[in-house]
C-alpha cells in the first residue's frame, strides 16, 4: 500500500520503486529479493551495515548495473526497459567526490552543464546559480583539490544538481565530513526535499537516518530486516517504558496499587510501566490513574533509539562509517 509523506499527509506516488529485486556476485548473494517503496518528495534512507548491499542497490536503481531478477522503476520508467528514462530524471552522488581536483569548482560545473547539453547562456547562469546557492563563490576560481571535505561535497550534489533532476541518489553523502560539515549537508537534504525532490540516502550514521528520513530501511545480509519510520522501527524493540514520578509519597503508592506491571523506585517516588510508547497505551495509563484519582508530577515516555534497533536487527553487526564500504563493482 503507498506510503503518507508526511509533510502532505496523503499518500505519494513512488518516485522509486522495487519488487523482489536480487544481485549476486559469484556465490555470494548481495541482494536477495528486496522490496522498495519510496514516495514522492520525501527521503528514504537505506540503513544497514559495511557489505550489506546498500550500494548495489543504489548502482541497480541509477542503472549502473543490471539486476539478476527481480524489476524496479524509477521516475515511472523501468531501470532495465528505459534506463535512458531513468538517468534523464536521476541525479547521483557516490560516497566518494566525482570533483575533478586539478579544475575550479566553476569549471566542474560548467563541464557538467555542457555534458548536459545547456547552451552556453544557459551553462553560465546555472553554473552561477548553483555556486551561489552552496555557498561557493568565493571559492569557485580556486582549484577543487583545495576544497575541504565539506565543500568537495557541497560541489558534488551541485554538480548533481546542473540536470535538474526530481530524484536525488545519495551513496554515504557526509562520509568523512566533520561534525559541522555533516549538519550543513543536512540542511541541503531538507532543503532538496522542500524544492519536491526525492532523496534516496543510503547510510551507517543512525543519527542521519533518524534526523533526516521519512522511512527507513534496514538491510541485512542482502534481505529487508524492516522497514518504517524511525519511531515505528522504535516501537519495534522491546524496552521502552513510561516512568511516573511523584512529589507525594501516598500518591506514589495509590499510583503503585492502581498500576500493574510497574518497577519501583521509592527512593525516586517513581514507577517505570513497560510500554510502546503509543498513543493508546499512553490514554490507558492516564485513565487508570484519573480513575484513581492520582496525578502524576511528571510523565516521560522513554523508546529505543535507532542504534537498539540497528543491533536487534542485524544481530550486532557494527556500523563502520570510518571504513570502506561495499566494494565498487
Amino acid at each position: 500500500m503507498p506510503t503518507s509523506n508526511r509533510r502532505g499527509g496523503r499518500p505519494a506516488p513512488a518516485a522509486v520503486s522495487a519488487v523482489g529485486l536480487r544481485k549476486s556476485y559469484g556465490d555470494k548473494v548481495v541482494l536477495d529479493g528486496i522490496d522498495l517503496h519510496v514516495p514522492a518528495g520525501s527521503v528514504f534512507a537505506l540503513l544497514g551495515p559495511n557489505g550489506a548491499g546498500k550500494t548495489t542497490a543504489v548502482k541497480i536503481l541509477s542503472t549502473l548495473i543490471a539486476a539478476d531478477g527481480g524489476q524496479a522503476q524509477v521516475a515511472g520508467h523501468d531501470v532495465a526497459a528505459a534506463p535512458d528514462g531513468v538517468r534523464a530524471a536521476i541525479g547521483v552522488t557516490g560516497q566518494f567526490s566525482a570533483v575533478d581536483g586539478l579544475i575550479t569548482g566553476e569549471e566542474n560545473m560548467l563541464l557538467m552543464a555542457d555534458l548536459h547539453h545547456l547552451s552556453r547562456g544557459e551553462r553560465r547562469r546555472t553554473a552561477a546559480e548553483l555556486l551561489e546557492r552552496f555557498d561557493l563563490v568565493d571559492a569557485a576560481r580556486k582549484p577543487a583539490a583545495t576544497y575541504s571535505g565539506g565543500m568537495k561535497r557541497r560541489l558534488d550534489i551541485a554538480m548533481t544538481l546542473v540536470g535538474n533532476p526530481r530524484i536525488i541518489f545519495l551513496d554515504e553523502p557526509t562520509t568523512g565530513l566533520d561534525p559541522r560539515a555533516r549538519h550543513t549537508m543536512w540542511q541541503i537534504i531538507r532543503e532538496l526535499v522542500s524544492d519536491g525532490v526525492t532523496v534516496f540516502l543510503t547510510t551507517q550514521y543512525l543519527d542521519e537516518a533518524d534526523e533526516l528520513a521519512d522511512r527507513i530501511a534496514v538491510l541485512n545480509d542482502g534481505r529487508i530486516a524492516a522497514e518504517g519510520s524511525a519511531d515505528e522501527l522504535k516501537r519495534l524493540i522491546p524496552g521502552g517504558h513510561v516512568r511516573l514520578r511523584f512529589t507525594d509519597p501516598a500518591g506514589y503508592q495509590r499510583a503503585a496499587s492502581a498500576l500493574r506491571e510497574t518497577t519501583r523506585d521509592d527512593e525516586s517516588l517513581a514507577l517505570q510501566i513497560p510500554s510502546d510508547g503509543s498513543q493508546r497505551e499512553l490514554r490507558s495509563i492516564l485513565d487508570r490513574l484519573d480513575a484513581a484519582g492520582i496525578e502524576a508530577d511528571e510523565l516521560t515516555v522513554h523508546t529505543p533509539d535507532l542504534d537498539d534497533v540497528f543491533f536487534a536487527l542485524t544481530g550486532g553487526a557494527a556500523l563502520v562509517p570510518d571504513q570502506p564500504k561495499e566494494n565498487a563493482r
